[in-house]
């Protein structure tokens, strides 16, 4: 009997065995309009999730525990301000390009408590189908840049929010966190700060060499992590506690103090510092909401508190 006939005969036989097929479909129990889903706009809207609560954009009290959102910012450069004191600051100038609420997630549907931020502008054409399809089932206009900031409950905003540099105050401080420069393949005297070998006497060839890297027969072998040549940079990095010095609500820039990772025209993203916290009765909670009649042209830089004692006559 060939293979064909013997798997003819063994599905015959399962079919005759059986006692009844399988319905393709079980009655259900109860039927409540949430169910159905229809061919229409009004079917992508979740009732349920309404029934539970609408997020909605105001402004609340801020607790130990929370946890607001971050911002997407490209790194625009570095330059040098002078205070009123006259102290020169090094600043590194970030600009918040349209950043947006783009997703929200809640516990109920992801199973997490956080807002997706998208950043700047792109064509559909430039972006893949799966995104195209995000954005559209978000509603929300086409964004360059996207990143996840996990938040507290009490810190959600509704679809669609805009937010602004004065989502942050100047005196506060933040954690900022971006890709660094890419320096490829590097020695070990740049990349790890190894001092290398004699310039002059008792070394031949071998001046930037990092010199030994292991033992002699036991172990046998150079340990996992050595310091020794490489690929350096490209890697993300953040630097915490970083001083907002300024910024100016008219451009949507912000200025810190000293470097932050990245080249220019890289993007970099912003959030509440870990460890060195503000008070919480001066950060706007959820984020800030601005009045209807605000005009940003005409709004002044606002710039942190310095004090009113001269640093450098306290010092004398």
């Amino acid at each position: 009997m060939s293979a064909a006939s013997r798997g003819l005969t063994s599905l015959l036989r399962s079919l005759s065995i059986s006692p009844k097929p399988t319905p393709l479909y079980t009655k259900a129990t109860s039927f409540t309009p949430t169910h159905l889903r229809l061919f229409s706009s009004e079917s992508l809207i979740d009732e349920t999730h309404e029934r539970s609560g609408v997020i909605e954009l105001k402004a609340g009290v801020m607790k130990a525990n929370s946890r607001r959102t971050g911002l997407i910012a490209v790194k625009c450069g570095m330059s040098a301000l002078w205070d009123k004191w006259g102290k020169r600051v090094p600043i590194s100038v970030l600009w918040v390009d349209d950043n947006i609420v783009s997703q929200v997630k809640t516990p109920d549907k992801e199973g997490i408590t956080a807002l997706q931020i998208g950043c700047g502008h792109k064509k559909e054409k430039h972006l893949t189908k799966p995104e195209v399809g995000h954005f559209r089932a978000q509603g929300v206009p086409m964004k360059r840049k996207l990143k996840e900031f996990p938040v507290t409950g009490d810190a959600l905003l509704p679809l669609g929010t805009s937010l602004g540099v004065r989502h942050f105050v100047p005196g506060q401080y933040v954690d900022v966190t971006g890709i660094t420069r890419g320096k490829g393949f590097q020695g070990g005297m740049k990349r790890w700060g190894f001092k290398g070998m004699p310039a002059s006497h008792g070394a031949s060839l071998s001046h930037r060499s990092i010199g030994s890297t292991g033992q002699r027969d036991a172990p046998g072998k150079v340990f996992k992590g050595k310091k020794m040549p490489g690929r350096m940079g490209g890697k993300q990095r953040t630097v915490k506690n970083v001083w907002v010095y300024k910024i100016e609500p008219a451009r949507n820039l912000i200025y810190v103090r000293g470097q932050v990772p990245g080249a220019t025209g890289n993007f970099v993203f912003i959030k509440d510092a870990v460890y060195k916290k503000t008070d919480a009765s001066l950060l706007p909670f959820p984020t800030y909401i601005a009045p209807e009649d605000e005009d940003l042209s005409a709004l002044e830089p606002l710039i942190a508190d310095l004090g009113d004692v001269d640093p450098f006559m306290a010092a004398d």
